[in-house]
């Protein structure tokens, strides 16, 4: 596949999977203020005003032009990164006080994600005004059934090549004092609409380009693994485009921020991933993050963590393996006879792969490269994975994970990240 295809190929899936509620492309900003005015005659805006005010100013120029009212009459602050709960308290007291007919959101998977639930208590509020009682599959979609209530339109306008978060049902919403993530999954949240302008994410900082493009092949592979036999067809396009666009695309984009076939790149591939969640479930990489938001970033922390998962399901995952290691070795990253390999010595070849991908673009490949990783980060962990609201993530992986086996089998996973030694990882078999 040329990367042109891929190109052309990831735009072709994109429209079929979101079809005319995704407006996606380079130069396509302006457009969200006809969108909008679909919706009614009041929007209130939620965004990054420290780091993207000229994004910012371009939505909302665009929407007093298409005639509609701004309440308050200025942006309302978007949350911090990884959606810390009481920013999401402070965007529903917002959209509570001034009502407007819709809100849209500008920013990146954090900010996006803090509206989404932020409307959800909104709507539902009165069945339970904490977030905590939202956390988990489908809690929303039930309560909206039950009680007749509808969440309001949101708008949400992407700026950053991240999570997807901006055409998914996902919400990762974090407790500071525990440093832990927890996930609502749920139809409900998905955003009326999504509007995407490629051109905007030239201003992404090196590190967030690298964050992007890590999250991008985590959505991919791990929904890959876990593919059932109806969809690994699709996941495996998926798979194979995504990993054709980061692989070729990031390292240019990091060393030309301005380069905008590697910036349209990197946002095809990173929809692609917010396709591919869609789809299936992330497993063990990502509740791996969940745990680490005060270590690193999400995308690095998948990025990281994903090559010794696939060590731990070597004995469920050959066939993927070998879909990735192709990708892999035809960038550069694999050494030639790879495809002769099976099991445990397969897997550790394209975690390598992987690896030595992650160093050319400057990612960590190990736990200790970060100063704020602890042991304690271990033991939440393992405690985060006991956990029922997050027991999705375990009954995902290619070979499920009860609960009594989190402790030797994803020990020995964290066990091996932290320090880079394969070794350690024991396999999980189905």
């Amino acid at each position: 596949m040329s990367n042109l295809k891929a190109q052309e190929r990831a735009a072709e899936l994109l429209k079929k999977f979101k079809g005319d509620s995704y407006t996606f492309g380079v130069g396509v900003l302006e457009q969200v203020g006809e969108i909008a005015r679909k919706q009614g005659k009041k929007v209130t805006v939620v965004g990054d005003t420290q780091t993207s005010k000229p994004i910012v100013d371009r939505v909302i120029a665009a929407l007093k032009k298409a005639g509609l009212e701004l309440t308050p009459d200025r942006c309302v602050e978007g949350a911090k990164p990884n959606a810390p709960r009481e920013d999401v308290y402070r965007l529903e007291s917002y959209l509570l006080h001034y009502g407007p007919d819709c809100v849209v959101s500008v920013g990146g998977g954090s900010g996006i994600d803090a509206v989404k639930a932020a409307a959800l208590l909104r709507a539902l509020g009165t069945e339970s005004p904490e977030i905590d009682a939202w956390f988990g599959t489908n809690v929303a979609t039930d309560a909206l059934k039950r009680t007749g209530k509808k969440l309001m339109p949101h708008i949400a306008v992407e700026t950053s090549a991240s999570s997807g978060a901006h055409l998914t049902k996902y919400s990762n919403i974090t407790d500071p004092v525990a440093g832990q993530k927890k996930l609502i999954v749920d139809d409900a949240v998905i955003p009326s609409h999504a509007v995407f302008d490629y051109g905007v994410t030239t201003s992404m900082p090196a590190s967030l380009t690298i964050d992007g493009a890590l999250d991008a092949v985590a959505h991919a592979i791990e929904v890959f693994y876990g593919a059932s036999a109806d969809k690994y067809d699709l996941c495996r396009e998926l798979t194979e485009v995504v990993l054709d666009l980061v692989l070729k695309y990031t390292k240019r984009a990091v060393d030309d921020p301005n380069d905008l076939e590697a910036r349209e790149a990197l946002g095809l591939a990173t929809d692609l991933g917010g396709y591919a969640i869609m789809i299936g479930g992330t497993n063990g990489a990502h509740l791996t993050s969940f745990s680490l938001v005060d270590v690193t970033s999400h995308g690095r922390a998948c990025g990281i963590m994903n090559p010794y998962y696939a060590v731990l399901f070597a004995g469920s995952i050959g066939k993927h393996l070998k879909v990735m290691g192709e990708r892999y070795a035809a960038a550069g990253y694999m050494k030639p006879g790879f495809e002769a390999l099976s099991g445990r010595e397969l897997a550790v070849a394209v975690a390598e792969g992987m690896m030595a991908f992650a160093r050319s673009i400057g990612a960590e490949t190990k736990l200790s490269d970060f100063p704020k990783f602890t042991p304690a980060h271990v033991t939440r962990a393992l405690a985060a994975a006991k956990d029922p609201q997050l027991r999705m993530k375990l009954q995902n992986m290619p070979a499920p994970m009860e609960t009594d086996q989190v402790d030797e089998y994803m020990g020995s996973v964290l066990e091996g990240a932290a320090t880079g030694d394969f070794s350690k990882i024991k396999t999980l078999v189905a």
